[in-house]
């Protein structure tokens, strides 16, 4: 059993002191699309629409349910085979063309989720690292980041498709670690998929789970250590004031 996992069995109803243990924080670590952005609605616009050009599943359009089982928060390569069983390059060919419908898409419409500036400052004033890591292909990722004014607020930009493994497996969140030079006991994740928030679980930090879209029952499936609506949640700033209580107690008895 991983310690996120433990943690959320274990701990007090309160949800606020389930953060606390992390004192004193040195890294957050971001998800992006769904997680800093509103973004799946854009991703499940683009595929509904090119999948309805070719006749895809009888011309039926893709319902929310489909895209949650099948593409929400997962790497390109996993939504072509899940997409095309039998044929991989055409469900790759797909992909890449939805992306360039979601570039043109988000760059007209792309919104941050509620509370996310004044989280970023939260984190600002406490001089705490930070990386996103993302299944996004890099060109999406640095658009979305880019379009969300947070260009020069990440220490580092972890890529699935840079590394050996890409979420589910724990790889892009311990790989976000070693470029901070952070430890897991003391860095937390936020993620809005079950793909992300396994992957978190998985590289032994707790995960703060966003429901934005994907919905809270699928989400706690994963195991996360919190679920907050966004980051306007009193409950996430209940949990954020408790470790803070915690880190300078920490500080003032070192």
């Amino acid at each position: 059993m991983t310690a996120s996992a433990s943690s959320t069995e274990n701990a007090p109803h309160d949800s606020k002191t389930l953060l606390s243990g992390l004192a004193p924080l040195e890294a957050v670590l971001f998800d992006v699309d769904g997680t800093l952005c509103d973004s799946d609605p854009l991703h499940h616009h683009a595929f509904r629409e090119l999948l309805l050009e070719i006749g895809y599943n009888g011309g039926v359009p893709i319902d929310e349910d489909f895209f949650i089982e099948n593409i929400a928060g997962k790497h390109n390569d996993d939504i072509a085979r899940a997409i095309f069983p039998d044929d991989f390059e055409r469900g790759l060919r797909l992909t890449e063309e939805k992306e360039v419908v979601f570039r043109r898409l988000a760059s007209e419409q792309l919104k941050p989720v509620d509370g996310l500036y004044e989280l970023k400052k939260w984190i600002q004033d406490r001089g705490l690292k930070r990386a996103a890591v993302t299944n996004a292909p890099r060109p999406n990722a640095e658009l979305m980041i880019s379009l969300l004014g947070l260009s020069d607020f990440f220490d580092a930009v972890i890529l699935g498709d840079e590394c050996d493994h890409a979420k589910p497996h724990p790889e892009p969140y311990l790989k976000a670690l070693e470029v901070l030079k952070a430890s897991k006991d003391h860095t937390f994740i936020f993620e809005d998929s079950v793909s992300g928030i396994k992957a978190g679980v998985a590289a032994g930090m707790p995960v703060v789970g966003i429901t934005t879209r994907n919905r809270e029952h699928l989400l706690m499936e994963a195991k996360p250590t919190l679920t907050v609506k966004d980051y306007a949640d009193p409950k996430l700033w209940e949990a954020l004031e408790e470790l803070d209580k915690k880190g300078s107690i920490a500080t003032n008895e070192g």
